[in-house]
Formats: C-alpha cells, structure tokens, sequence
C-alpha cells in the first residue's frame, strides 16, 4: 500500500499543481485484491471541474504500480471532505503557492481569520468571497499590501 500512496502524491491538483490529493485529504480508501485497485475519493467541492482529470491522472500514476492491474476510481459524497482534512505539509504546500489555507475548525469556533501566505499578517481583510475557483476567496494584506487567495473553510459543523 505504501508504494501506491506514494504514486497518489504524484497526483497534483489541477488548479494547484503545488499540492497532491493525498496532501488535500481527498483519499478516503483504497483496496487491492488480485491486482484490482480500487480507490475512494473526497471531492472538495461539489460539481468540481476539475474531477475528470483528477480520475485520468490517478489511473495513469497506478498503472505504473507493480501488482496494479486495473484501476477503479469512485467519488464518494456520502462522507463529506471538510478543509480540516489538509494535511500539515498541504497547509505549507498551499502557502508556498501563494494561497493562504483554511483553519482548522473546532467545535464552537465560528471566525475564519486568515494569515497572509506572505508575510504572515493577520491584518487582512476580503475582497471577494468568489475567487477564481469555487473553492477560493480573494484577500488583501494590509501589511504587505499584497493581494492573495485563501482556501475556503468547509465543515461539518457549519
């Protein structure tokens, strides 16, 4: 299993290509039985566009897997992706990207503050709730003035 969640870390996100989905917390299961692999995934966004080629692209990376004859790729929406799914090195990834990620949500917490990805200020205020993917916001940083993306907080608790 190891070295299939390491082709998985080869497969970038589209519109990201900094991050991998493994790292955006979108595997939710894999199985191999007999050289069929077949495996789950948490879209982040409803209606993604970008789901067709997250499929094309995890076929061609295990295909390439010894013991991996044939690959089954399942969105599954019955277990909601939310942003606290992002790994650690996810968060760092989006940053060097330029996009400032999510919070981590706790129970009872209903403010979304965001760090600039640049200088790390928390005086920054919104420019536009829709950014250039449904899953992004654009921002500005008064410190350093710059304009910047923030990954949209998605929850369970919301």
């Amino acid at each position: 299993m190891d070295s299939i969640i390491l082709a998985l870390q080869n497969v970038k996100d589209p519109e990201i290509d900094s991050i991998s989905i493994v790292e955006l917390g979108m595997l939710h299961h894999i199985h191999l039985e007999k050289g069929e692999l077949t495996v789950e995934l948490l879209p982040t966004f409803m209606g993604c566009p970008a789901l067709d080629i997250i499929e094309k692209n995890v076929v061609n990376e295990l295909s390439n897997v010894s013991g991996v004859h044939t690959v089954h790729v399942h969105f599954v929406h019955s277990t909601p992706w939310t942003s606290n799914r992002i790994t650690l090195r996810g968060r760092e990834s989006l940053k060097e990207f330029g996009i400032a990620p999510p919070p981590h949500f706790i129970e009872g917490e209903t403010k979304w503050e965001v760090d600039c990805p640049y200088c790390g200020s928390l005086y920054t205020t919104m420019e536009n709730l829709f950014g250039p993917t449904a899953c992004r916001s654009i921002l500005y940083c008064k410190s350093c003035r710059n304009p910047f993306e923030a990954m949209k907080p998605i929850s369970t608790l919301m």
